[in-house]
């Protein structure tokens, strides 16, 4: 069995690299990953705007966690196999105050005792005020836990240290984690706790970790000092892949993608498989998957046993401690596939604009003609809530198509309580009657006509000349002209059935008579005159391609070689801009900048400090132009 853990940093994403941009349904995703359990992070999407596609694939059971308050912001997800593994209890959060509508019952819970604020030592804020609950840690859709009967697994997606105010918050969502395993071993439970923990365990898992200014101050950050107490040999804790590679070096999770940091392998490992000591003897194997693109992290993995030996001497299957309940008939409440919008329960806004009023629980993706050339699914945009009234405006297209005014003074169609007026009903043989249908409204195609009857009827009723009171645009130039050149009393008026096509003719003869007289009065130019035309227009030419040529590259100062161009995306005044720097890649100690990198550990074989912004290399170019040019006499 495999337990695979994976930061995919959204679930749009994946379609943009290889091979996932191959797979038809998010289903083969999960099955390339070749795993028994997976786990995602950072999933980026909502209840509201996630795909059926993703939410219950035919052979998953899947467990979703998001945001109370923000959409498309973190999130996890866990995803098992119906052929391998069984679920038998979830829960969402760590504080159990996340609860589905009702609440879950106590035999539905994983265990029975949760975190208190009284009983743990939480971090205060900038403002020396602590927490009074754990609500708002548990509000960002950070952690799932699955019972599967050997152990509790916990998928959790840590917090970020964006900035100092941020690191209360982390410290205390860590001291969560913390004081939730420790009530599950309480418990007599084993844990396994796996995702994103965004902590470097120690300097061989940071790619400045070898430096010395780095090492000898590495777990003075609080962060890195809880994690390193948590830890074994001083916690509870297994870090079970760096038991597999003690001394490998470079097994980074995490790369820097804006800095291309993963062509030279510069990054972190953040990315943990973490166990009690109970599961160590199941524990196979365990590595990291560099090789999967698709996000700023790659996977992470541990392979189990299949039968393991005890220290009694007992022979134990891990099929026998973990059944497949083949029988069962519903998995856990918090499971996606028991959702009311999933299970056949609620029917969705769309159905009610679906033609023939047939209600459907498919979802709105899920609608696509078989042969369309769209995306698959998984891979389309969210539907969001303002997609619905486009499917009733193409409700009302069809109703139009129905009722297809010839002229922009009939009456449009529209949402009111008055109907239109039918001719009443007849025996058939009154003539006057016959005939008494408006000729702006077409008869109701027959259910014997072929489908494309009605789009000729249209097209027919479409290219009918309009009324005399609708105006066209070459119409209205046509009196425009007309008007400025009136004609004098006593001479017949135009005919209003002149083409407009005339006045264009006579204009187009008028054009060419003035062009012929000024030709013929203009005198004949002089050599001169030509030569000195033929210099302005080439000096015209060379100063436009020196305007518009390209800014060649400066060189950076320490390698002399062309630096490489960049625009900020950052939000603020300089976004738009470019800027220089230098071309080399980045690596264990490439030079930051003198306030963040000693100029003893700099490493000049990467990236050297260089920058410049495009606007003042510009500026150089034009002034090294216009420089004049020395003499001849200096020139001796």
């Amino acid at each position: 069995m495999r337990i695979l853990s994976w930061n995919i940093n959204g679930v749009r994403t994946l379609p943009q690299y290889h091979p996932w941009n191959t797979f038809k349904s998010f289903q083969e995703v999960l099955l390339h990953l070749q795993a028994d359990i997976i786990c995602f992070q950072e999933m980026k999407t909502s209840r509201s705007g996630l795909d059926r596609n993703v939410a219950v694939p035919d052979l998953f059971e899947s467990f979703f966690s998001f945001p109370t308050n923000k959409g498309g912001y973190s999130g996890v997800a866990v995803y098992t196999d119906n052929r391998t593994v069984t679920p038998l209890k979830a829960e969402e959060g760590l504080s159990g105050t996340l609860q589905p509508k009702p609440p879950l019952a106590l035999d539905e819970r994983i265990s029975h005792s949760y975190p208190y604020v009284h009983e743990m030592d939480l971090m205060p804020d900038e403002q020396d005020n602590t927490p009074s609950d754990l609500i708002a840690l548990d509000a960002e859709g950070r952690a799932l836990m699955v019972d599967f009967g050997l152990f509790v697994l916990i998928n959790t997606y840590c917090p970020n240290e964006t900035s100092d105010a941020r690191l209360p918050f982390k410290m205390n969502y860590h001291l969560m984690l913390q004081e939730r395993v420790n009530k599950l071993i309480t418990e007599g439970r084993e844990v396994i706790v796996v995702g994103d923990i965004n902590i470097c365990a120690t300097p061989l898992d940071h790619c400045d970790g070898h430096l010395a200014s780095n090492a000898a101050t590495f777990h003075d950050h609080p962060a890195r000092e809880w994690f390193h107490n948590w830890l074994t040999p001083n916690g509870c804790m297994t870090d079970v892949v760096r038991t597999f590679w003690p001394g490998r070096k470079g097994m980074y999770t995490c790369w820097n993608t804006k800095i291309s940091a993963r062509e030279t392998n510069y990054g972190t490992r953040v990315d943990y498989i973490l166990v009690t000591s109970g599961m160590l003897p199941w524990i196979k194997h365990g590595d990291i998957q560099p090789s999967f693109k698709g996000s700023d992290h790659c996977p992470i993995f541990v392979d189990l046993h299949d039968e393991i030996t005890t220290s009694a001497g007992k022979r134990l299957m891990l099929r026998e401690v973990m059944p497949i309940d083949g029988n069962r008939n519903e998995p856990p409440r918090l499971a996606a596939r028991r959702w009311d919008e999933f299970s056949g329960k609620q029917t969705l806004l769309s159905t009610f604009f679906a033609k023939g009023g047939k209600v459907t629980t498919a979802t709105v993706l899920d609608s696509q003609p078989p042969g369309s050339p769209i995306l698959p699914s998984w891979q389309a945009p969210a539907i969001s809530p303002t997609a619905v009234p486009k499917v009733a405006d193409a409700v009302l297209t069809d109703l139009t198509q129905d009722l297809d005014f010839p002229d922009a003074s009939a009456p449009r169609l529209s949402l009111t309580t008055s109907k239109p007026k039918i001719p009443a009903p007849s025996d058939g043989n009154d003539p006057k009657q016959k005939s008494s249908t408006p000729p702006s409204v077409l008869p109701k195609r027959k259910s014997t006509d072929p489908p494309g009857a009605l789009a000729k009827a249209n097209k027919k009723q479409k290219k009918r000349p309009g009324p005399a009171g609708q105006s066209t645009l070459a119409a209205f130039f046509a009196q425009q002209q007309s008007q400025s050149q009136a004609p004098k009393p006593g001479n017949d008026p135009p005919s209003s059935d002149v083409d407009p096509s005339d006045y264009l003719d006579s204009d187009y003869q008028l054009a060419l008579r003035l062009s012929a007289s000024q030709d013929l009065d203009a005198p004949a130019p002089s050599q001169s005159s030509l030569s000195s035309a033929c210099a302005s227009a080439s000096g015209s030419r060379a100063a436009w391609s020196q305007l518009m040529a390209p800014v060649q590259p400066p060189k950076c100062a320490i390698h002399g070689e062309p630096a490489k161009e960049y625009t900020v995306n950052k939000p603020g005044p300089n976004k738009g801009k470019t800027f220089f720097i230098c071309s080399r890649p980045v690596g264990p100690g490439y030079d930051k900048g003198k306030g963040e990198r000693l100029r003893e550990e700099v490493d000049h074989q990467y990236r050297c400090n260089f920058f410049k912004w495009s606007a003042e290399v510009k500026r150089e170019a034009r002034k090294e132009k216009d420089k004049p040019l020395p003499s001849s006499s200096q020139r001796q």
